[in-house]
């Protein structure tokens, strides 16, 4: 019975683990990716044409211009063949994978801050804003996209143009985003979407590496490793972000409701809530409520409304409020 019992499970753990695939299949990736880690005029035309269509559509505050750019964006194919040279140690795959990712990125990195001098855009837009707060949904985004990617490679017949496009969603728009910003000095925004194009990049990479060896394709070694930790580093600001994001959101609710709670003494009145700001880095937290109505609010009730948050959220806030007055119009009555 025990022999049974041991038989059964060598037998599971042997369809768990990777069948090693054939040489001939092998060296057909290598071929396969070793043509895509090359930096040629293809791949720099894709580069430019994709950045310069994302940044447009950045600037344009266009989402639809974005996926546009998404299709034609190159950068996935030096991923995958970086991840898998390091995994088989093949130094003359990894530089030419490595040469091709760097050169492409500074050439994108370069063409959205000269879009971004030119323009001199005023503000930015909700494109731009959303790729400058990573967390640790971005990098399941990554994730995701870098097994689609690597996916797609070792199994015939998958088109790349799918995997391109998940690509495209986690580093073209970002990258783009680093040069806008850095255009108009922004820093914090430009630290911001560099972190996610690096989660991204790392995510991407490690998401191809684990594909390559659960396909057979290569095993295992120190680099796998290296790039486990290099993306645990990120998790402790990607997290943090994700708290902040769970939060805001959370005290959004909280807002809204107290705006609603009559025992505030604000429930009674016609309040519209347009925005609510949150500022991390101040000390206690400051919460900015951009809101409309017709009476005035006085200071007693911003502090009704303070305590009231603080004490739900079981954690002190400063609350201010920013009041738009609004003034009702109706048609004269003519005789």
């Amino acid at each position: 019975m025990l022999k049974l019992f041991k038989n059964f499970w060598t037998n599971w753990i042997m369809l768990l683990l990777p069948v090693r695939v054939r040489e001939k299949e092998i060296r057909y990736l290598y071929n396969a990716l070793n043509k895509d880690a090359t930096w040629n005029i293809n791949y720099i035309v894709f580069i430019v044409s994709s950045c310069l269509i994302s940044t447009f559509g950045l600037i344009s505050n266009s989402a639809a211009v974005i996926i546009g750019a998404m299709i034609i964006a190159p950068l996935m194919l030096p991923l995958r063949a970086l991840a898998f040279s390091a995994l088989e140690g093949d130094l003359s795959l990894f530089r030419k994978a490595l040469s091709s990712i760097v050169g492409g990125t500074i050439l994108a990195l370069c063409l959205s801050l000269f879009l971004g001098l030119i323009t001199g855009m005023p503000s930015f837009g909700s494109e731009v804003l959303a790729r400058t707060q990573p967390n640790l949904v971005d990098l399941g985004i990554a994730l995701t996209a870098g097994g689609i990617s690597g996916f797609a490679k070792v199994k015939r017949g998958v088109s790349d143009v799918l995997a391109g496009t998940a690509i495209a969603v986690a580093l073209m728009p970002p990258l783009c985003v680093v040069g806008l910003t850095l255009s108009q000095g922004n820093l914090g925004f430009s630290l911001g979407a560099f972190l996610l194009y690096l989660t991204n990049l790392l995510g991407i990479v490690l998401a191809c590496m684990l594909v390559f060896i659960f396909t057979g394709y290569t095993e295992p070694n120190h680099a796998l490793g290296w790039t486990l930790s290099f993306t645990a580093v990120l998790l402790l600001p990607l997290g943090l972000s994700f708290w902040q994001l769970v939060k805001q959101t959370q005290i959004k609710e909280t807002v809204r409701q107290t705006l609603l709670n009559k025992t505030v003494t604000l429930g009674q009145r016609n309040i519209i809530l347009n925005e609510v700001k949150i500022n991390w880095n101040s000390k206690p937290p400051l919460i900015s409520l951009n809101v409309q109505t017709q009476e005035e609010i006085t200071p007693k009730q911003v502090l009704l409304v303070q305590n009231f948050v603080s004490k739900e959220m079981e954690q002190e806030f400063k609350i201010i409020f920013i009041v738009a007055q609004v003034d009702i119009i109706e048609p004269e009555i003519l005789d």
